[in-house]
């Protein structure tokens, strides 16, 4: 029988309980790595600051792990306004740290991986026991945590040098977070190598307590070497391009010290390597500042080809002719990056396409101006690269021409047929389809509106499912009949790499996204599986800012409500004066411009889009869930979830 909901049915979680309670929305659990990685970024942090020349990870025999670093340590004094001790402060609360106010040097840092504050309160919440140690101000200072809360005040023990001073942090993750409690021994060492190769002179150790064995890295040489050493087998095409440049004061677009370093290869041949980095921190997905990167590489080799006329005629190089056989270690410096989750993967602040592409395409530009010889060789390698890739799209397109399906009258085609660069949008509205057909690359990406919303499939027989003209039209747009999950399906035919789904940032937008990842997984399941469907991501907020100084008039985009208060703070850590922005709320993409849609939606190198996959479930758990959720005779069993999981629910009213 269900229980009453009223008053007493809202619980508000406080401190660090809402990391107990969903740790996954804060951290991996597979493992305590990234737990552990926050405070080796934290010390990294302080390196990067220029305070810190040595930092040391102990593995401990208990499964324990001490982080020690000779930075300034953590300040130990009472809070101006919370009258606690911010070293208290930094480990238990969620957002206290000292990386929030960057102009003006307020904070403790200018650059940093730490966005959210979350970093290592959240490695205390999912720890049974924390010990702090901090060397300062001529003395030495212990606190100790269990899970999460302090069980052991702030307290002096003993006094030292006034030279000495840094931080030291010992964890013991709690076994009831994570799914395996060993570390992975070969990313921990990547990850403390690379942090050496990114801190050059800076000593980074990692000792295994239980079998004695001690790793150290440092690196004089910074990037090149790092990148030299692990491409020593394969045979380079042109000598390492190698550059940095950082933005100076009187930017009038980048605060000052914003940019990168860079150092890229090419070979015709062999695996490649691809690392980035934001302020130190690993990006394993990629994001922007890669996006800029290949936007830079591109536009300077394009525009050398063009001005010696060493294109052939009729070649049309695209970006992924001159990226496709480059190695590179990309280090990136922003000033307030924005990443797609806590676990910081995924670089998506927009200005970093911009930053990092107007670098590297000036600096390269130069370079192959001055080795004409390696220009030249660089440039054929590119014209190899898309006269390959034209001939395979035309072996393609001969083998489809016979017995093809005639395609949907309002589905807006693309010109290219290479599935690893086609994508197709199942746009909700005809308004939005016109918007969206507009401002697309019509290269590479097409487009077919959705009328309404489409039918319920779940409990459809896949006979009966071309009775829908909006189903029919989408399996023959993408070239795939439908199939269950035991069918042996040709994906052979397929017409696109991606097919994304884009609606509403709203409650009816979520509703059609429901709708239409049924029909994909009951009908097209071998699509999901093989990764070849996504979800868009349109912003629900625009957001103009008045002129500021020397900074010019500025436009954000903000995908909800969290993302619109993080940046109306930083608006105002900025000094921008309260209330002279400008906040729009987009009622639906039919409201968007075509130029819009395309800045934040369709173009790849600053959209958001997510792929779609079976996450924390299995195929089975998946589909069972799907059934109680969309099944026409499973209501109470909806209404019995929805009573226990509707508190968690982000209520659009």
């Amino acid at each position: 029988m269900a229980t009453a909901y009223n008053e007493s049915s809202i619980r508000v979680l406080k401190g660090l309980e809402p990391v107990r309670q969903r740790p996954g929305m804060y951290t991996r659990t597979d493992n305590p790595l990234h737990i552990i990685q926050e405070v080796i970024d934290n010390a990294a942090d302080e390196a990067l600051a220029g305070f810190c020349q040595d930092i040391s990870v102990t593995l401990h025999a208990d499964g324990g792990v001490t982080v020690q670093d000779n930075g300034r340590g953590i300040p130990v004094g009472l809070h101006p306004e919370e009258g606690a001790p911010v070293a208290e402060l930094v480990f238990t609360r969620l957002h206290a740290g000292g990386k929030f106010d960057k102009q003006g040097g307020a904070g403790a840092y200018a650059f940093s991986g730490g966005l959210h504050g979350v970093g290592v309160s959240v490695t205390n919440a999912l720890s049974t026991r924390l010990v702090l140690t901090v060397f300062r101000d001529g003395a030495e200072h212990t606190m100790t945590f269990a899970d999460g809360d302090v069980v052991k005040p702030l307290s002096v023990v003993g006094a030292v040098p006034k030279k000495k001073t840094g931080t030291t942090v010992s964890v013991w993750p709690n076994p009831k977070y994570f799914d395996a409690m060993t570390l992975p021994l070969a990313e921990m060492s990547h990850l403390l190598r690379s942090k050496a190769v990114l801190l050059p002179g800076v000593t980074v150790t990692l000792t295994h307590e239980k079998t004695g064995d001690v790793q150290q890295w440092c690196y004089a040489g910074g990037l090149q070497g790092y990148l030299q050493d692990a491409l020593a087998d394969t045979p380079l095409l042109v000598p390492f391009f190698a550059g940095e440049q950082f933005a100076l004061a009187g930017d009038d677009v980048f605060a000052v010290g914003e940019g990168a370093q860079w150092v890229v290869a090419w070979a015709e041949e062999g695996a490649t390597i691809r690392e980035s980095y934001v302020n130190l921190i690993p990006t394993p997905a990629g994001g922007t500042h890669e996006s800029g990167l290949r936007e830079g590489l591109f536009s300077a080799v394009k525009g050398f080809a063009e001005l010696h006329s060493l294109l052939p005629k009729g070649t049309k190089l695209l970006p992924e002719d001159v990226f496709s056989r480059v190695s590179f270690v990309l280090s990136a410096k922003v000033l307030d990056p924005q990443f797609q989750g806590q676990i910081k993967e995924r670089l998506n602040s927009r200005d970093a396409v911009k930053l990092v592409s107007g670098f590297v395409k000036s600096a390269l530009e130069l370079w192959l101006n001055s080795h004409m010889d390696d220009g030249r060789k660089l440039a054929e390698l590119a014209i190899r690269q898309a006269q390959a890739r034209t001939r395979a799209a035309q072996k393609v397109e001969k083998r489809r021409s016979s017995g093809v399906a005639v395609l949907p009258g309002k589905l807006t085609d693309c010109e290219a047929t290479d599935v690893n660069r086609t994508e197709v949008f199942l746009v909700e509205g005809d308004s939005a389809g016109g918007s969206a057909k507009m401002g697309r690359d019509k290269n590479f990406q097409a487009i077919l509106p959705l009328r309404g919303k489409v039918l319920n499939s779940w409990e459809v027989d896949k006979d009966r499912l071309f009775a829908n003209n909006e189903i029919h039209d989408i399996a023959v747009a993408i070239g795939v009949d439908p199939h269950g999950a035991n069918d042996d399906a040709d994906l052979t035919q397929l017409r696109y790499g991606r097919v994304c789904i884009l609606s509403d940032a709203d409650v009816d937008g979520s509703h059609i996204q429901v709708l239409l990842l049924t029909l994909f997984l009951k009908h097209f399941p071998k699509l999901v599986q093989a990764g070849h469907l996504y979800l868009a991501r349109p912003p629900l907020f625009r957001i103009d800012v008045p002129a500021l100084g020397k900074r010019p008039l500025r436009k954000f985009y903000c995908l909800d409500e969290g993302e619109k208060d993080a940046l109306l703070d930083k608006l105002r850590k900025e000094g921008v004066k309260e209330d002279s922005w400008s906040i729009g709320r987009f009622k639906g993409l039919g409201e968007m411009s075509p130029q819009q849609l395309w800045e934040t939606t369709l173009n790849p190198d600053t959209r958001r889009l997510l792929r779609v996959d079976y996450g924390s479930l299995n195929v089975d758990e998946t589909n069972q869930m799907f059934s109680m959720l969309m099944g026409k005779g499973e209501a109470s069993q909806r209404r019995l979830w929805i009573e226990e999981k509707g508190n968690l629910a982000q209520v659009d009213i």
